[in-house]
C-alpha cells in the first residue's frame, strides 16, 4: 500500500519507501499498545504519565530524523525540512489544544474519557490528513502555480491569526456535520460508560461522546487548512510532509493532557505563530522572483521565533494579569 502510494508520484527512492515503512510500522505498533496494552480501562492521564508520553514522542520523532539524515538521500536538507515541518506543526496544535478542551468542556465529558476520545480522534486525523496531503501532493505535482496560492493563503491566516483577541468560542449547534448528525443519527443521551455507539431496545443508537469525536474531526481538518498548506511550503516531498505531520499529531494527545490547564500562560505564541506562517508564506511567494530562501535559515526562524514566543510569554505577563497585580 506504501508503495502504491509513493508510485502516484514517482519521485520517491527506495530507501524512502523503506523508511516509510519503518514509520508505519512505529505509528501501529504503538496506537495498538496504547490501547490495547497500557488503556484497557478508562482512567484520567496523571500530569507526570503525560510528561512521559511527551518526551517519548519528542525522542522518536528526532530519532525518525537522524534516519532520514543519515539513510535518505534527501540527507541533511531533508533531515532539516522534516524538522522544520514538525516544529511547525507542533506549535499549530497548541491552537488545536485549546479548542479541544473547549469541546470536551461544552459536552462535560468525563476526565477518565479524555483519553480514549483523543485516541480515536488523532487516529481519525491520521486518516484524513493522509488524504488531504497526498491529493495536495497529486494536485501540486500536476498544477505547481497553487504552491503561489498557498503562499497567498498562509499570508493572510498569518495576519488573521496576529489580530485575533485569542477567546474561542465553541458553537456545536452551528456545526453543518453537528445539525446532520444529530438530525439523521439515533441519539441517546447517556455516556454509557464512554461508548460511542450502543443497541437500546434492539436499536443502535449514538452515544454523546460520538458527536464529540465528529465535533473533534472537523476542528483538526479546520486546523489543517493552515498546517499542511505550511508544510508544502516548507518542503514539496510528501513523504517528510506526512511523518512529521503525523508524529506532531501523535505527541498531540500526551501534550494535551501535559498542557490543558496551563496553556493560556503561552498567550503570545499564538503571535509567533502568525509571524511563522506570513515568513513561510512570502518565502513561497519569492520564488516567484528566483529569491531562494536556504532551508537552514528558515528553520533558524522557526526555532527562534517559536522560542522567543515561549519566553516571553514566560517573563512579560498579560495587560490584564499586570492590571490585576497592580490593583
Amino acid at each position: 500500500m506504501n508503495i502504491l502510494l509513493f508510485s502516484l508520484f514517482g519521485n520517491q527512492s527506495e530507501r524512502e519507501t523503506i523508511l516509510f515503512g519503518v514509520f508505519a510500522v512505529i505509528i501501529l505498533l504503538f496506537l495498538v499498545l496504547d490501547l490495547g496494552l497500557f488503556h484497557k480501562q478508562a482512567h484520567k492521564i496523571s500530569t507526570k504519565s503525560a510528561l512521559y508520553q511527551s518526551i517519548f514522542w519528542v525522542m522518536i520523532s528526532t530519532l525518525f530524523g537522524f534516519f532520514i539524515y543519515k539513510y535518505d538521500n534527501s540527507g541533511a536538507e531533508g533531515a532539516v525540512e522534516y524538522f522544520s515541518a514538525y516544529l511547525t506543526e507542533y506549535a499549530l496544535s497548541v491552537d488545536n489544544i485549546f479548542v479541544i478542551l473547549l469541546i470536551l468542556k461544552y459536552f462535560q465529558v468525563k476526565e477518565e474519557y479524555y483519553h480514549k476520545t483523543l485516541f480515536w480522534g488523532i487516529l481519525g486525523a491520521i486518516v484524513f490528513r493522509g488524504i488531504f496531503i497526498f491529493v495536495g501532493a497529486f494536485l501540486i505535482h500536476k498544477f505547481h502555480w497553487i504552491l503561489y496560492i498557498f503562499g497567498v493563503f498562509l499570508i493572510y491566516s498569518g495576519i488573521r491569526i496576529y489580530f485575533e483577541d485569542g477567546d474561542e468560542k465553541i458553537e456545536p449547534d452551528r456545526n453543518p456535520i453537528m445539525r446532520v448528525c444529530r438530525k439523521y443519527l439515533p441519539m441517546t443521551k447517556d455516556d454509557h460508560g464512554g461508548m460511542f455507539v450502543v443497541r437500546e431496545l434492539g436499536k443502535l443508537k449514538f452515544t454523546p461522546l460520538f458527536l464529540v469525536i465528529v465535533l473533534i474531526e472537523t476542528t483538526d481538518l479546520i486546523f489543517a487548512v493552515d498546517s499542511i498548506p505550511a508544510a508544502f511550503a516548507i518542503t514539496q516531498n510528501e513523504f517528510l510532509i506526512y511523518t512529521s505531520n503525523i508524529f506532531a499529531v501523535m505527541g498531540l494527545r500526551a501534550m494535551f493532557f501535559l498542557l490543558a490547564g496551563i496553556i493560556d500562560k503561552f498567550y503570545l505564541l499564538q503571535k509567533g505563530l502568525s509571524i511563522i506562517l506570513f515568513f513561510i508564506g512570502a518565502k513561497m511567494l519569492l520564488e516567484i522572483f528566483d529569491v531562494d530562501v536556504n532551508v537552514y535559515l528558515s528553520f533558524a526562524v522557526i526555532i527562534a521565533t517559536l522560542t522567543l514566543s515561549i519566553i516571553f510569554s514566560v517573563i512579560v505577563p498579560r495587560k490584564a494579569e499586570a492590571e490585576e497585580q497592580e490593583e
